[in-house]
């Protein structure tokens, strides 16, 4: 059984910080835990990189295996110019497929935040052997849960204001918008760490990554006609499920996580009062419920 007690919870300092070499890019990762039967493979999201699962990593290394890549163009991996690096969710995801098979692991279970659902949703519908459970968190796959920020973008898209779809993404890539979506929705501000928005900020500032956000922003329509393989994916194996949502996002909205539950009927849906980053802030809680979930799954 694994330990619930959250004051029996102590840091696990023991994360190692590594580099593998994937096709053409050095993928960076964060591990701990390699001893322990059951693997979480973290998936981050926009415009963040592994180093949003520093907490929840240190919460759970003590009794799971732990990892979290930053993918292509992100976080502490290679930057490739978007003149040699097709910077699409298709490709990002078959990188991350490749770092699954030349890291050997398997029965994952998978924890997707924004980014990670189109990235870990393409990996799981294309390998279900691959997967044990789904840990979905603020990771939309259902139309119902597209929110008013995504909606807007569209509709520039839609008029083909790209003028005013660049600046829409300018800013979300600033470090004004940025520190606005950790604040935006989040219960208590004092809990948000600046170092999370400034790490995010540092990162979008180096040559060229500007540039990538452009290009993935670009192509994040080719999310939504996925959609329904990734329906057909879910209602044929019935992963196990634990969905945790932050209730105030404004990015992808609370509908998109009861959604789940058309093709999931088992899944176990929480809402907590904070926002799209509701890791910042409920980190132990987070830790908690996926503790719980897989004693009553084992």
């Amino acid at each position: 059984m694994f330990n619930t007690n959250e004051h029996s919870m102590e840091t696990y300092n023991q994360v190692t910080f590594n580099k593998i070499k994937i096709d053409s890019v050095d993928i960076f990762y964060r591990e701990a835990g390699k001893e322990k039967p059951e693997t979480i493979l973290f998936l981050h999201g926009f415009p963040s990189s592994s180093f949003m699962f520093r907490n929840i990593m240190n919460d759970l290394a003590k009794e799971f295996h732990v990892i979290a890549p930053d993918y292509p163009g992100f976080g502490h991996s290679s930057i490739l110019p978007v003149t040699e690096f097709n910077y699409t969710f298709e490709h990002i995801a078959l990188i991350m497929e490749r770092f699954i098979d030349a890291l050997g692991l398997s029965d994952l279970n998978l924890y997707m935040q924004d980014y990670g659902g189109p990235i870990g949703f393409r990996i799981a519908s294309k390998r279900p052997e691959l997967i044990k459970s789904l840990l979905i968190q603020n990771a939309n796959a259902y139309p119902d849960g597209i929110g008013p920020s995504v909606k807007k973008n569209g509709a520039l898209i839609d008029a083909a204001d790209w003028d005013g779809l660049s600046a829409a993404i300018n800013y979300m890539i600033s470090f004004e918008g940025i520190r606005q979506e950790y604040y935006s929705g989040a219960e208590q501000m004092d809990q948000i760490s600046p170092d999370a928005f400034a790490m995010d900020s540092y990162f979008m500032e180096r040559p060229g990554v500007k540039e990538i956000q452009h290009a993935l922003f670009k192509n994040y329509g080719t999310n939504f006609p996925k959609y329904p393989e990734w329906h057909e994916y879910l209602r044929k194996h019935q992963p196990d499920a634990l969905i945790i949502w932050g209730g105030n996002d404004q990015i992808f909205i609370t509908p998109g996580a009861f959604a789940y539950k058309k093709d999931l009927p088992k899944a176990e849906i929480h809402i907590l009062n904070g926002g799209h980053f509701a890791l910042e802030e409920h980190h132990l809680q987070i830790a908690d419920l996926i503790l719980g979930f897989f004693n009553k799954r084992n």
